[in-house]
């Protein structure tokens, strides 16, 4: 007899499991596929800066800032060392070339200038003497040859007289003789005193002559003293104003010490601190520009100090042209100096994107501006406003510049309105 076989049911359990597998199949075919594609964030526009790359003319520049000093300072400084006994002006005062400032007292430099007075009076009474004594010499030497000259004049007479004498057989060859003799020693007498007058002009002349430049030697020591002395009456060398005043009455100033400075006030310079990373860009010449009272001024480096000090060195740059009325010593200018002369080139917008990528890609927007996807770039020079574009971007691309602190590693952003 035929049995009739029931048809068999799902069971829950069979049910059960086989959802389970099917879960799991699902969500591992859901993780393959999502982590095959691109991370993607919805962020909001307004949230976000989006600037356009445009092609504009470029100048690449840095701000820096600079201090207005005077166009020339002279530093003051103790020529001589001494105590302060009296002060003709306080700090800030307008000089004139050549009024004192102030005094100075050394009691040792004071004491050497007498000396040295004296000793140039011991010396020139001492060359007066000396003179004296060599007319004096001089006059006996011209009376002897004055004797000398009287004496062969009449051994000459009573010579040639004898001797007309003698040949007349009138007197005798001993009388003849010694007229003869005492004629040519006279005559070898006078060339003897001429010879010795010369010398001892000559030796007079010699003597002085030493005398005279001793003496001005010790007048050269005495002048040298003399200002020395005067030096301690400390004087403006310029006109101008004077700053930085360093002394007190009764402290006592070292030679060489700095004592203060004299600002000529003709015109200002600009002290500018420039960042160790541009020191082989920066070259006398180059400009730049600043703004004041609503104006802008120009000015151009003069001079490099090349020597780095925390990270930074100095220039000085001058007014080119106008120099802006009202601007004083000590006032701070913040400065656009121009690294290179003006250029045409593609531009993206400065902002916080950089921070986040270093300039090595940035986020740029699809044509329907609905998405953002990152694109690599590469950026050169720059100014406070842009960043010069070197691959990567074309005028008219629209990019975020705005911070990516927020996005996190998304490779695609989602641009929606809230």
């Amino acid at each position: 007899m035929d049995r009739v076989i029931q048809k068999k049911k799902w069971s829950s359990k069979r049910i059960m499991t086989i959802v389970i597998i099917t879960g799991i199949a699902a969500l591992i075919g859901a993780s393959i596929y999502f982590s095959s594609g691109k991370s993607k964030l919805n962020v909001d526009l307004e949230r976000i800066t989006i600037s356009e790359v445009k092609k504009a003319p470029f100048k690449d520049a840095i701000p820096v800032n600079g201090v207005v000093l005077p166009i020339t300072s002279i530093y003051l400084d103790a020529t001589e060392g001494g105590r302060v006994e009296y002060k003709y002006v306080e700090d800030g005062a307008m000089m004139k070339k050549g009024q004192p400032i102030l005094r100075l007292s050394n009691t040792n430099l004071q004491l050497s200038l007498v000396n040295q007075e004296t000793s140039v009076y011991n010396l020139l009474t001492q060359m007066q003497i000396s003179r004296n004594a060599a007319q004096q010499n001089t006059v006996n030497k011209l009376n002897q040859m004055t004797d000398v000259e009287s004496q062969l004049t009449e051994a000459e007479r009573l010579y040639k007289l004898n001797k007309h004498l003698y040949e007349q057989k009138a007197i005798g060859m001993q009388e003849f003789k010694t007229s003869e003799n005492n004629y040519n020693y006279l005559l070898r007498k006078k060339q003897l005193t001429s010879q010795i007058l010369q010398q001892d002009s000559l030796s007079t002349r010699q003597q002085l002559e030493q005398a005279k430049q001793s003496y001005e030697g010790s007048q050269n020591a005495l002048a040298v003293m003399r200002k020395k002395v005067g030096d301690l009456i400390v004087r403006a060398p310029v006109d101008g104003q004077l700053t930085s005043l360093d002394a007190e009455i009764g402290q006592t100033k070292r030679e060489g010490e700095r004592l203060g400075q004299i600002d000529v006030l003709s015109g200002y310079k600009v002290r500018v601190d420039v960042d160790e990373h541009y020191i082989s860009r920066i070259f006398t010449g180059l400009t730049g520009e600043f703004s004041f009272a609503n104006k802008t001024y120009k000015l151009r480096i003069t001079k490099i100090f090349t020597q780095v000090t925390n990270g930074r060195f100095q220039v000085d740059m001058q007014f080119v042209g106008e120099v802006p009325q009202g601007v004083r010593r000590g006032q701070t200018l913040q400065i656009l100096l121009a690294l290179s002369d003006e250029t045409t080139a593609v531009l993206v917008p400065k902002g916080g994107f950089f921070q986040g990528t270093g300039g090595n890609w940035i986020f740029k927007l699809n044509e329907s501006g609905t998405t953002a996807y990152k694109a690599e770039i590469r950026l050169g020079r720059q100014n406070p406003d842009y960043y010069e574009v070197l691959e990567g971007l074309k005028p008219g691309d629209k990019v975020i510049t705005s911070s990516y602190e927020t996005f996190g590693t998304m490779q695609e952003l989602v641009l929606k309105k809230q």
